[in-house]
């Protein structure tokens, strides 16, 4: 951007003192419409800086209110219920709590069991709901409301012969004589009478005289009728991506779960059945080596089998009975593998020898092998009976769940549910390619795919070295590639049975990790399926919402190579100790299958003979609340002996080790690698670790570590961080004050813990993530409560405030960062959104209520009915003790303990708020990076503060302290300061600041006192715009500033914050307020206008004083619409919305919904009125001309200023502004018509923005108060009435009906959004969008909206946003929108009405009525014009008929155009189908007529325009429907007979004769439409009644155009042209007539070189007409304005046809009129034209670019042909038509109207014998004719165009023989020649003309020879000259020429007429003749041969030679006939042998 204009713009804000008085008092003495802008109060505050607000409170309370009690009295102040205190269930998804219920918990359990099970505290505003922030205007919700529209009749939509409403039935059954009795194509309807038709009803009460007053008052009460109530409903939803207001309730703290999948195991089947088999699932992770679930262990064993564990079974639980369970994956990846693992009882032989049975025996041999089976089966029975408490490893499989998906295919689902807000372009940017559950490239789903059942039918047997995880991970891996694997490995033949599916969203039965019952729970008894614990492959950030408290145990190995002794078969026993004694093992682990739930031990699977086994079991463990120093596993290995040996115990025990769960405080988890020793251990071991190497113990290895194993806690109690642990230790100490105490290896006191909690404070960022979310609600919950109780240490207070407020700024930081991807719009971390909705609360639950009160004085508003426990809210945790109230009862104690209590209690809000303005850089700058969640978090405490205080009673100005308020200030100064300063740098976090702030502030006005946050709100404005003059890119400030005004006007009790009910005061300064009324007096009342009115009006000072954010919002407006602002059309799009958004919510607010209510509304909208009103240039031009916008207006103007000012003399007004001294007195510097109105214009509002801007617009005027709008109204000074209407108009066309083809049209055209746009935007404000490109954009962007008139313009109008991917829309959906479009239009055209009968009350008085009434009248036309619906023009015609009664002179006297526009509407609506149109069009024509006669005793002006307007209807309309014209025509017969008071009078007889002219044009109409199909037939007809009007010039001009029109449609643009130029020559020769101006062209001669045609105008003369006559051509075309416009239609009309010639005679006639009007802008423009017309003349020089047409002789015979039997015509086609391609039209088109076998096309050219014809049928000759010049003509058409224009003569050639046949021998082969000449020339305004005369020739045998030789020559010679040469096209002539076996050929024609000289002396001439034409044939022969020698390649010499040979003999050949001479020719030739061919000689024919 250019320096200077950045310098402009910064000036533009703010200027200097002496600029601002200058124009103050400019000001006052014109009044400029833009005083309603920059500088628009008395308080002088300009636009740019916000006015001082009232003090809200003290208005309230100084103000009574006026209102009874009611909707208007709520408008006043905030209800009492506002804000309510609500207690929410923590949602528990089992049917058990699950927390402890044991009572000595230590106090970081107790804190964890007590935060999940506490209620949710939620602080409620009973009403944000109603806020347009939380139920959005959106297009789901439009559509709802949308239900039960009553659909709109239009014209448009009935179809052809449909007929509308039960009357018309009706009419036609007593209609005696109905158009239907006769045959449509009898030509007969002429035979109708008038008389016997029927009328359609009659309006009652239309003939009586009422009062005007009554009849106004009679027909408003009909339009308030059946309306619309909410006409935004009716308009698309605002723009969602602008809706930065948008919020939604966060979720509440949920379980994590990621995709969850149900296996449910069916049947495990082996080939022989000897033992059971126990079996196990678990999901890995090839890819990140992980495993990622617990184990599911399922038994599916029959009954029988399972008997075999009697000895060792207890009684199974139901929960170890599971065979199904769910799996759930938080980040599906193709590599994970569900992998089964099967074991089986422990016995004797490795494994490879106990599976050999399974692989080695069949089922099918099972009779074969019964006794091997019997043994095996015996001695499993002895295995299970003695080892059936142990195990041993059998088989695996895995299966590859990718594969499954893939094979199974997704289930069809939509991929974007509907009802999702689609992400912003800020959360499309941070989100990055992979979503939150999914890592991008292999994306995969599992929570949607078609459930499977899979059978595995291969096992691999386990391998005792490689059964660690380690060797699991390397077989997977191998199993993805499908190498030898398979080969290498033997399976075990089973087949185990799965499904697999989608987890169903509430699954009955299910058990959680912990084995609670999930609900549903119907039965206990059910088999239950099992929830299985995952372990994420990567972190998963989520907050622990319920207790979960449990260890997993991972023996990994063994090695005791070096133990003495029998150690080979060995197991570990596992065992959780709460003491020394075996007594203590407590039952907490997890039994498997089968079983009972927990148990006392367990055991690992043992390895045959391996003295250092592997293993892969896991021990799963519940841990007990409480663990203390003494808990600890106990390891204990067993050696078993498979054999029984007498006196051998089946267990040995070998060594002994175990884990100290509890260290330092701290959970023990992780990888250990223990050493084992060989006896038990000593009393008191459980405290030391097995590393210590107690006394007189032996070590196995010598105390080295030989069992390794691992820990891994699954716990929402223990962090497992040391930061967190850290910090939750030194908090618990601190509560219980129990020093001293051990941290780690110190020991600490009360003097070195305050230090260690600072450092522990600081250290929590060090934390690791994951944990850190985990337990963030803890974390925060503990720094609030250091932060509002600091710690009491050593009798001291410790303030904590500033390291605590730190470290929640960290935390904070961290929590975001984490969860960055799920972060919502507006940068809100999702997981503290929730936590400060929910789970905080002040803390405090120790303190009673104060001093006794009873709890339940609680207001009953505060608190929600649900909760159902009021009191115990209040009793447990309800104080925060506020440093106001030092007399609460606390705790007892010592009474300084006491006292330092109640000091020491803070309020978090005061705290927050003081430690952010005094924080550091680096606190500042996280703080500020997450701002929303500490102001967030302050208001709850504001709430909390307030309602738990009862302090909602408090005035607001005492609710809080003026320190704390003082802080507040600060904080918003510093925080707004921080969103101007990162504008630039930081887009993004400046976007997320600026919406914080604007929420808080918000928030705020529903607590705080709301003048004090009107002030906050003002401080922050003033910021913005200090800054505003200073930056480079002001638009991305600004569009800031909107987002904030937008959001703070979001406040669900907007309305009440403007203060609606109370009178604006009007400034109390003298001088009157400066709007753009004052000092013109105003147009209607002399005194001054009401400057109350006026203020309510205009942005002034006392409105966006009272109205405080209302005000803002249209400052926003106001200057976003100015034309110099930048970055126009994001901010005009911004600022738009936010208005259109905010009415939208109103129109659906219940509490608005009564008029009165509404109203008050409406009022804080009204200065939109002047807004628009002076944003109206650069509106998009919905009418179709361009220079319709500001037509009213500067009709209205009574100045002569600007374009108009030709005298050249300055304008008074711009002297004095150069002058710099106020504005001349009278002037307005206006936008639509200052001097320099294009320097000014600035940005143009896009079609979406204008569309939106006039909606609101309507908003107003149909919601405000009618006696407000016209008090208004009656106070506007001319033009800016003019410019209300102008608007008016506007929105009549915006709004107007499309009808529902556009909207199936629409559907094939795709629009789509992109999804760039944001980013574009982004781009734009940023700056980095250079001009060029916006440029280019704006162009694109303007042109499928902008001018094609045939698509529907706006993508709003249909619900692009929403379905902008889904184009194809359904049947249904089309017709609802064109049903809500329909609503919408007739909606939009009422409210217009209604203000202009309120305009049309206000100028009763005035002086300039006529002009404004004229005005009116224009946009009631407009209305009645454009498609409207039924309703409403029932209503528009009755107001037509009461401006017309109230104000006759304006048609009858003033301008006749309006007069004739009327007609014109009003004749159409007579012609429409639907009888409630017509019955009102007639109604309103025949007042018309009685008016005008009423005026002047007869009714000239209206019978004249009404003949006129039916001509070009019946030419023009497509779908005109004259029986329904007739029908009105009757009705108003009918009217006249009826009509009383003019019975006697001249009057009824003029109607008839009226009505009988009419009929009988309708009548030609009708055989017009007859020939509808044949344009030929048609275009004559047209023709025909224009020559019928040849007296009476105005209709021939109609009859003219509308041929010119359907020329047009038919694509004869050369046609069209000629029409027009008809017409202009008619215009000029009664221009000529008038007056005799220089400039003019002297009638049709003037026009004689476009076309000789145009003489046939000249026939107006005196005698015909006298131009003075009343009536007469009085139409605007005979003017010389018209002329130009004629002629510039048929120079377009001609440069689409290309012939650019004539484009160039056309202007040569206009040049100089418009040289005379000095009207060089048009002159600039044709030149312009000229030029490139002669530039393409130039281009296409050869012609064959441009095709001008083919000419056909077309004549018709038979009788069936009526008028044209025996008619010949020329017909112009487009060019190139085949004679096939018009002969099958005709033939077609004739069929279909004749019939099957009557028409037949005569096939050759020679004369037709009429008696030869069959009389019963039609006969088509059709010819191909050549236009055809004489010589002399042809020096004159030198160029392709000459010779294609102006054509009258056309020739054709017969051939034939004299015995009849077409060829024959070339002595008989005659020729004729016809000769045509046409009654007009060629282009004519048809295209086709009659041909007036004919002429043949006959040419004999040697002169048809003649000519063939010299036709044969010329080709020779045009191939032999061609350049470039082209050799195949000369061979192709010379062979033709010379070749020897040529029929017919040269020497057969020299043979037959050169052998002999001629008898007949007459031949003489004609034999010579032909001799030199062979003389030359054979010189160019030569030439040619030469020519094909130089151009031949060596191939083709033979080929050559061959030529010249076959030359020679013909030229030996022709030798003789050429030399011999005839005598004759010696003797000088007499003069009668002249050259035959000439013209003179030809013999004529008899014809």
């Amino acid at each position: 951007m250019a320096a200077s204009e950045r310098r402009a713009f910064a000036h533009k804000i703010n200027r200097t003192v002496a600029a601002e008085v200058r124009k103050q008092v400019s000001r006052e003495r014109s009044g400029s419409p833009h005083s309603s802008r920059r500088s628009s109060s008395s308080l002088g505050v300009p636009l740019t800086e916000a006015i001082e607000p009232l003090d809200f409170e003290d208005v309230l309370s100084s103000r009574p209110p006026e209102v009874e009690p009611g909707p208007l009295r709520d408008l006043i102040e905030f209800p009492a219920d506002d804000l309510e205190l609500q207690k929410q269930p923590r949602e528990c998804r089992t049917t058990e709590s699950g927390v402890p219920e044991d009572g000595k918990l230590d106090a970081q359990v107790r804190a964890a069991v007590e935060m999940y099970s506490e209620d949710w505290v939620i602080v409620r505003r009973r009403y944000q709901h109603l806020s347009p922030a939380y139920s959005p205007v959106t297009t789901e919700t439009q559509r709802e409301r949308q239900r039960g529209l009553t659909c709109q009749i239009f014209e448009q939509d009935t179809s052809g012969d449909e007929r509308m409403g039960p009357e018309d039935m009706d009419d036609s059954q007593h209609c005696s004589g109905s158009p239907e009795d006769t045959p449509r194509n009898s030509g007969a309807s002429g035979i109708f009478s008038l008389r016997n038709l029927a009328s359609d009803s009659l309006l009652p009460a239309l003939l009586e005289r009422a009062a005007p007053e009554d009849v106004d008052r009679r027909n408003e009460a009909l339009r308030r009728q059946h309306r619309a109530p909410a006409l935004l409903t009716l308009y698309p939803a605002p723009d969602e991506d602008e809706a930065v207001e948008r919020c939604s309730l966060p979720e509440p703290p949920r379980e994590h779960f990621g995709q969850r999948i149900l296996v449910k195991c069916l049947s495990l089947k082996f080939e022989i059945e000897i033992e059971p088999i126990f079996g196990t699932l678990a999901l890995y992770d090839v890819r990140e080596k992980k495993k990622i679930s617990e184990n599911f262990y399922f038994d599916l064993n029959s009954d029988s089998v399972k008997g075999l564990l009697r000895a060792h079974g207890t009684h199974p639980a139901i929960s170890t009975l599971a065979r199904s369970a769910i799996f759930s994956v938080t980040y599906p990846s193709p590599d994970i593998f569900l992998v089964v693992k099967l074991e089986k009882v422990l016995q004797q032989g490795d494994i490879s020898e106990c599976c050999e049975p399974y692989m080695v025996m069949k089922e099918a041999d099972a009779a074969k092998n019964r006794e091997k089976l019997e043994r095996l089966r015996l001695a499993a029975e002895q295995f299970c009976t003695r080892l059936g408490r142990y195990r041993m490893p059998f088989a695996w499989t895995a299966v590859h769940l990718a594969n499954i998906l893939s094979s199974v295919g997704p289930q069809d689902r939509d991929s974007d549910s509907e009802g999702e807000r689609r992400p912003t372009w800020a959360e499309r940017r941070r989100r990055g390619p992979q979503d939150r559950s999914c890592s991008g490239d292999d994306a995969c789903s599992f929570s949607s795919f078609r459930p499977a059942t899979l059978t595995v039918t291969n096992f691999f047997k386990q391998e005792a070295e490689r059964l660690s995880d380690e060797d699991l991970f390397k077989f997977l891996a191998d199993m993805r590639r499908p190498s030898s694997l398979m080969r290498r490995l033997r399976p075990v033949t089973a087949q185990l049975k799965i499904d697999i599916s989608p987890a169903p969203e509430n699954l009955h039965f299910c058990l959680s990790p912990e084995l609670l019952h999930v609900k549903p729970y119907p039965d206990p008894r059910g088999r239950p399926t099992k929830e299985v614990l995952e372990f994420p492959a990567r972190e998963v950030y989520a907050p622990h919402t319920c207790y979960r408290n449990l260890l997993f145990v991972y023996p990994h190995s063994l090695n005791f190579s070096s133990r003495q002794g029998s150690v080979r078969n060995l197991t570990v026993r596992i065992q959780y100790m709460a003491g020394e004694d075996q007594s203590q093992a407590l039952p907490v682990i997890f039994g498997k299958s089968s079983c009972s739930e927990f148990t006392r031990e367990a055991f690992t699977p043992v390895i045959y003979h391996n003295k250092s086994p592997e293993f892969y079991e896991e021990f799963k463990l519940r841990l007990p609340a409480c663990v203390t120093e003494n808990h600890h596993l106990f390891f204990t290995f067993y050696h078993v002996s498979c054999q029984p040996r007498p006196g051998a115990a089946l267990e040995t025990p070998v060594g002994f080790t175990w884990i100290p769960l509890l260290q330092h405080g701290r959970l023990r988890t992780g990888p250990f690698c223990l050493p084992v020793s060989v006896d038990p251990p000593p009393p008191s071991y459980s405290v030391l670790t097995p590393d210590v190497a107690l006394p007189g113990m032996r070590w196995v290895d010598g105390h080295k570590g030989v069992f390794s194993v691992e820990l891994t806690a699954v716990s929402s109690v223990h962090p497992q961080d040391p930061h967190l642990d850290k910090f939750f230790t030194l908090v618990h100490v601190l509560e219980e004050g129990t020093f001293p105490f051990r941290l780690k290896e110190t020991v600490l006191s009360e003097a070195t813990v305050e230090q260690e909690l600072r450092a522990s404070l600081s250290a929590l960022r060090l934390a690791s993530p994951e944990p850190l979310v985990a337990f963030s609600h803890h974390v925060l919950d503990k720094l609030v409560r250091l932060v509002v109780r600091p710690p009491i240490i050593g009798g001291q207070i410790v303030n904590l405030g500033r390291g605590a407020f730190e470290a929640m700024a960290h935390v904070a930081s961290l929590v975001h960062r984490s969860l960055e991807a799920v972060q919502d719009s507006r940068g809100h971390c999702p997981l503290l959104a929730a936590y400060v909705h929910y789970a905080f609360r002040l803390p405090g639950g120790d303190l009673s209520l104060p001093g006794g009160v009873a709890p339940a004085t609680v207001q009953a508003a505060t608190l929600a009915r649900g909760s159902g426990r009021p009191t115990s809210l209040y009793l447990t945790r309800s104080k925060s003790i506020s440093s106001s109230n030092p007399d609460l009862a606390v705790v007892p104690g010592s009474v300084d303990d006491e006292v330092s209590r109640i000091l020491a209690t803070k309020l978090l809000h005061e705290e927050l708020a003081l430690q952010w303005v005094v924080s550091s850089s680096a606190v500042r700058e996280l703080t500020l990076q997450h701002a929303w969640f500490f102001l967030q978090l302050m208001i709850k405490s504001m709430e909390l503060h307030l309602l738990l205080g009862q302090r909602l009673d408090t005035p607001r100005k005492l609710r809080f302290p003026g320190r704390f308020l003082d802080d507040i200030t600060a904080l918003v100064a510093s925080v707004g300061l921080e969103v101007i300063n990162r504008v630039h740098k930081d887009m993004e976090l400046a976007e997320r600041l600026n919406a914080s702030l604007a929420f808080f502030l918000s928030d705020l006005l529903s607590i705080a006192d709301r003048g004090f946050v009107f002030s906050l709100v003002r401080a922050h404005y003033k910021q913005v715009t200090t800054r505003l003059q200073s930056t480079p890119n002001p638009a991305a400030l600004l569009t800031l500033r909107i987002d904030f005004t937008r959001i703070l006007c979001s406040h669900e009790h907007y309305v009440t914050l403007n203060l609606p009910c109370c009178p604006l005061s009007p400034p109390a300064s003298p001088s009157p307020s400066v709007s753009s009324t004052t000092s013109q007096s105003s147009t209607f009342s002399s005194q001054a206008p009401d400057p109350k009115v006026t203020s309510m009006f205009e942005l002034s000072g006392p409105f966006r004083q009272q109205h405080f954010l209302s005000g803002l919002l249209l400052t926003e407006l106001a200057l976003a619409l100015e034309p110099e602002a930048e970055g126009a059309s994001l901010l005009h799009k911004k600022a738009i919305s936010a208005v259109h958004s905010l009415l939208c919510s109103h129109d659906v607010d219940p509490r608005y919904t009564e008029a009165t209510v509404k109203a008050k509304v409406a009022e804080l909208y009204l200065p939109l009125l002047s807004l628009a009103r002076d944003t109206l240039p650069r509106l998009h031009g919905f009418a179709e001309g361009s220079g319709q916008r500001s037509r009213l207006a500067s009709m209205l103007d009574s100045d002569t200023e600007g374009e108009g000012d030709i005298g050249g003399t300055i304008n008074p007004s711009v002297a004095m502004a150069i002058a710099g001294g106020p504005l001349a007195p009278g002037s307005r510097t206006s936008i639509s018509q200052g001097p320099s109105t294009a320097a000014r214009s600035g940005c143009p509002l896009s079609a979406e923005s204008s569309r939106t801007l006039l909606v609101c617009v309507l908003w107003v005027l149909k919601n405000a108060e009618p006696a407000l709008l016209q008090r208004w109204a009656t106070d506007l000074a001319l033009p800016q009435l003019g410019r209300l209407l102008d608007l008016l108009y506007l929105c009549l066309a915006a709004f107007e009906y499309k009808g529902k083809k556009a909207f199936e049209r629409i559907n094939s055209l795709t629009f789509k959004k992109s999804l760039d746009m944001k980013a574009r935007l982004e781009e734009a404000i940023l700056g980095t969008i250079g001009a060029r490109q916006e440029m280019v954009r704006r162009s694109r962007e303007r042109s499928p909206f902008g001018n094609q008139e045939n698509v529907r313009w706006r993508k709003s109008a249909t619900h692009w946003r929403q379905t902008s991917d889904r184009v194809d829309k359904t049947k249904d959906e089309m017709e609802h929108e064109a049903l809500v479009d329909g609503n919408l239009a007739t909606e939009a055209s009422l409210v217009v009405l209604d203000m202009l009968e309120i305009i049309v009350q206000t100028v009763m008085l005035s002086e300039a009525r006529e002009n404004i009434l004229g005005a009116v009248l224009k946009v009631v036309l407009y209305s009645l014009g454009s498609a409207q619906s039924a309703l409403f023009l029932q209503h528009g015609l009755a107001t037509q008929r009461a401006l017309v009664s109230k104000f006759p002179e304006l048609l009858f006297e003033e301008d006749t155009e309006l007069c004739a526009d009327l007609c014109l509407r009003l004749l159409r609506h007579c012609g429409s189908r639907i009888s409630t149109i017509r019955t009102h069009a007639s109604a309103s024509l025949y007042l018309l007529m009685r008016q005008n006669f009423e005026i002047g005793h007869n009714f000239a002006r209206v019978k004249m325009l009404v003949t006129m307007s039916l001509s070009s209807l019946v030419g023009t309309a497509q779908n005109f429907s004259e029986e329904h014209l007739r029908r009105s025509l009757k009705t108003i017969l009918t009217y006249a007979e009826e009509d009383i008071g003019l019975r006697d009078s001249a009057f009824a007889e003029q109607v008839q004769d009226l009505m009988f002219n009419l009929h009988m044009i309708l009548t030609d109409t009708v055989k017009m439409k007859e020939h509808q199909e044949d344009p030929e037939m048609l275009m004559d007809l047209m023709y025909r009644i224009a020559r019928g009007y040849q007296g009476s010039p105005d209709l021939r001009l109609t009859w003219l155009q509308n041929m010119a029109g359907k020329h047009a449609e038919l694509g004869n643009h050369a046609e069209a042209a000629q029409c027009m130029v008809h017409a202009a020559a008619l215009v000029a020769e009664y221009l000529a007539l008038l007056e005799d101006s220089r400039h003019l062209p002297v009638g049709c001669v003037s026009f004689q070189n476009v076309s000789s045609n145009v003489l046939e105008e000249s026939a107006i003369s005196d005698d015909i007409l006298s131009p003075d006559e009343e009536g007469f051509c009085s139409g605007k075309n005979f003017t010389e304005l018209g002329l130009v416009g004629l002629l510039e239609q048929a120079a377009a009309y001609f440069t689409m046809g290309g012939l650019y010639e004539a484009v160039n005679e056309v202007y040569k006639n206009l040049i100089p009129i418009l040289e005379a009007h000095r009207d060089y802008k048009k002159l600039a423009a044709v030149h312009g034209k000229l030029q490139e017309a002669f530039t393409k003349i130039m281009h296409q020089s050869s012609g064959w670019e441009r095709v001008f047409g083919t000419y056909f002789r077309v004549g018709f015979y038979g009788a069936r042909f009526g008028d044209l039997d025996e008619q010949e015509f020329v017909y112009k086609e487009p060019s190139i038509t085949k004679l096939a391609e018009i002969s099958h039209r005709l033939e077609e088109f004739y069929t279909e109207r004749f019939g099957d076998d009557v028409v037949e096309i005569i096939k050759d050219s020679n004369p037709v014998d009429k008696s030869k014809l069959d009389p019963q049928k039609a006969y088509i000759q059709i010819t191909y004719v050549e236009p055809h010049f004489d010589t002399y003509e042809l020096k004159d058409r030198v160029t392709y165009f000459d010779r294609n224009y102006g054509l009258r003569a056309f020739l054709f050639c017969t051939p034939f023989t004299p015995d009849g046949r077409a060829h024959g021998e070339l002595v008989e082969q005659h020729k004729r020649k016809t000769l045509l000449s046409t009654e007009h020339a060629f282009p004519y305004i048809k295209t086709r003309i009659r041909v007036c005369h004919r002429e043949e020739t006959v040419l004999t045998p040697v002169e048809v020879a003649i000519e063939d030789m010299q036709k044969k020559t010329r080709e020779l010679a045009f191939a032999t000259e061609q350049d470039p040469p082209d050799a195949k096209m000369l061979q192709m002539v010379l062979q033709g020429s010379v070749g020897p076996t040529v029929n017919q050929g040269p020497l057969e024609v020299a043979q037959v007429f050169l052998a002999e000289i001629p008898e007949d002396p007459k031949l003489f001439r004609h034999h010579n003749k032909l001799r030199l034409c062979f003389k030359d044939f054979c010189k160019k022969c030569e030439d040619a041969l030469r020519k094909n020698k130089a151009l031949i390649g060596p191939d083709q010499k033979e080929y050559h030679r061959e030529l010249e040979r076959h030359y020679s003999r013909l030229r030996e050949a022709l030798q003789p006939l050429l030399i011999q001479r005839l005598p004759q020719l010696l003797v000088p030739s007499s003069s009668s042998l002249r050259n035959s061919l000439s013209r003179s000689s030809f013999r004529k024919a008899e014809l």
